[in-house]
């Protein structure tokens, strides 16, 4: 899939050249020409469709702001700190700390990217609607879907947009009076409907992958029992499990495998390719045998403190940030250090680099010789979105900028996720029982899986989980869904959307940087986060060019 995506792009590419603005339209009449109306032309536009879904097409600044793994969202979230120096790249600096504004690029540039998708499934759709006599139902079906995992993208994110369908190719400037969820649900109704159970080609949609999104959009809206139950028709019969080894989930030995239900397709192809990922990938450690760019995006004292366990393996689910786990902040790397000694889930240390522990198969990891600067972004590396030593293919060959790119595939959806999803609407709707069935099965895996191999001459890691025993009531049980996921998906982008969907990102956020400021003394500014954080502020630049027919959601006005 990776190949065909990328050979048959460049021929999309030749064929089908457009201006792009916020929502990528392309001139009239480019879709009209003989080269495009025919089959093959609905699947070279197809394949320009599912490109959009790392965030990234030609005219945008940077493509790491809009990235398809969200990285930057957790960010702003408490797993994650911007990290490098405070100067580099202020935007970020500014948004970590909740200090918005209308023009910050990075917000510009997450509206644009989904709407470019938005707008090339859209082009598909009206092109197939003007070829006859030939079947094309599974591509319209991809092209609905991919529409609305782009729509569900700046639906989360931004509340209050409009909806283009493919009549307004030519006419972009609709007004956003609302949320669009049951257009939502009606393009992934209608994938579910129309697409086959599996799909010819890797990676792409099919009907399996509809609904566990659709689960999702109806997570959202808390319509608890309509979720639930197409997430046990998934579960119960659909083609998914869990990797033995959680750590398949961010290598390429495990990609498209039997977990991923629908992921963004990284490949590197050497140079400064764009096929690879440089979002979630800009973290290498800046030493060592890695030495590449740019030390952004590390993870937090609080989600570390987050993998602790009591003694029996259970979770802390109230205590966790009343102690640190053992941290490396401002001793240098020839300094004696005492790896922490309390037990921990071994999920840890697949997710975050920790002083003295190996690092992706590197060997030992020394701590502050690999990291940017402690002061900033605190003593950890992250550890999901960096290959492995082991994996030399998942890394480009290129200069400084290419080397950061990472070739490891990014999984939107996997099925420990769709677990816990099901969880979460489970205990919703009082099946205190299913619940309990499908979050064991998550920690199951992390018990029972290959734990990260103790360095030489370091005392081993003390790893404790195991399953619960029970839920004894709805709260305790919804308390540890929530936790779950946290530790399940820390680093992978969904932390953020979780807090604003549970209603608790201020009380969080307001909690976490005073307890932060332990480890990193002066990250925390002072600047509170409020109900307005819940929700993006449309771009300025967007209105502007709408004419004044966007409008700002009325918490940034």
């Amino acid at each position: 899939m990776k190949k065909i995506v990328i050979k048959a792009l460049c021929v999309f590419l030749i064929l089908f050249s457009c201006s792009e603005n916020f929502t990528e339209i392309a001139p009239k009449g480019s879709l009209n020409s003989d080269a495009l109306n025919n089959e093959q032309g609905v699947n070279l536009l197809l394949v320009g469709v599912y490109s959009m879904l790392d965030g990234f097409r030609f005219g945008l600044t940077q493509d790491y702001r809009s990235s398809g793994d969200n990285w930057w969202f957790d960010v702003i979230s408490d797993d994650a700190h911007k990290g490098a120096t405070n100067g580099d790249q202020n935007e970020l600096y500014l948004l970590e700390h909740f200090d918005w504004a209308t023009n910050n690029p990075y917000i510009r540039d997450e509206w644009v990217g989904p709407f470019a998708g938005v707008n090339r499934a859209n082009a598909v759709l009206a092109l197939a609607d003007d070829i006859e006599g030939v079947d094309l139902t599974q591509q319209i079906a991809e092209a609905r879907f991919l529409r609305g995992h782009f729509n569900f993208e700046l639906q989360r994110t931004y509340r209050n947009i409009p909806f283009l369908d493919k009549e307004d190719l030519n006419d972009p400037n609709k007004p956003n009076p609302g949320p669009i969820w049951d257009k939502i649900e009606e393009d992934f109704q209608a994938a579910i409907d129309n697409l086959s159970e599996t799909s010819e080609e890797v990676a792409r949609a099919n009907r399996w992958t509809a609904k566990a999104y659709l689960g999702k959009v109806y997570l959202y809206q808390e319509k608890f029992a309509d979720a639930l139950a197409i997430f046990q028709d998934v579960i119960n019969n659909g083609p998914y499990g869990l990797h033995a080894e959680y750590e398949d989930n961010f290598n390429i030995r495990g990609e498209n495998g039997i977990e991923a239900v629908f992921s963004i397709q990284f490949l590197n192809d050497g140079g400064e390719s764009y096929n690879g990922n440089r979002g979630g990938a800009l973290n290498h450690p800046g030493g060592g045998p890695l030495n590449t760019c740019c030390g952004f995006y590390q993870p937090s004292q609080d989600l570390v403190n987050a993998f602790q366990t009591d003694a029996s393996g259970m979770p802390l689910l109230d205590t966790w940030n009343q102690t640190d786990v053992s941290n490396d902040q401002g001793i240098l790397s020839e300094e004696p250090f005492t790896v922490h000694s309390g037990p921990l889930d071994p999920r840890l240390d697949y997710t975050v680099g920790r002083r003295d522990i190996d690092f992706n198969g590197f060997g030992r990891n020394p701590g502050f010789d690999w990291v940017r600067v402690q002061s900033a972004g605190g003593p950890y590396l992250s550890a999901k979105n960096t290959y492995r030593a082991y994996e030399p293919d998942a890394r480009s060959t290129g200069g400084a900028w290419g080397q950061d790119r990472s070739g490891i595939n990014y999984n939107i959806i996997r099925f420990s996720d769709v677990l816990l999803m099901a969880a979460e609407a489970a205990v919703e709707t009082g099946s205190l029982d299913i619940a309990l069935d499908y979050v064991n099965r998550v920690r199951n895996r992390a018990k029972n899986m290959t734990y990260v191999p103790t360095v030489d001459g370091v005392d081993p890691t003390n790893y404790q989980v195991e399953p619960y025993t029970s839920f004894p009531n709805q709260e305790y049980a919804r308390k540890a869904v929530r936790f779950e996921r946290r530790i399940e998906l820390g680093m992978e982008g969904h932390r953020y959307f979780d807090l604003v969907r549970w209603g608790i990102l201020e009380s969080t956020m307001n909690t976490y940087f005073p307890n932060e400021e332990r480890t990193i003394p002066g990250i925390d500014l002072g600047i509170p986060v409020e109900a307005r954080h819940n929700v993006l502020p449309i771009p300025l630049e967007a209105i502007d060019l709408s004419n004044g027919v966007l409008e700002q959601n009325p918490e940034w006005q």
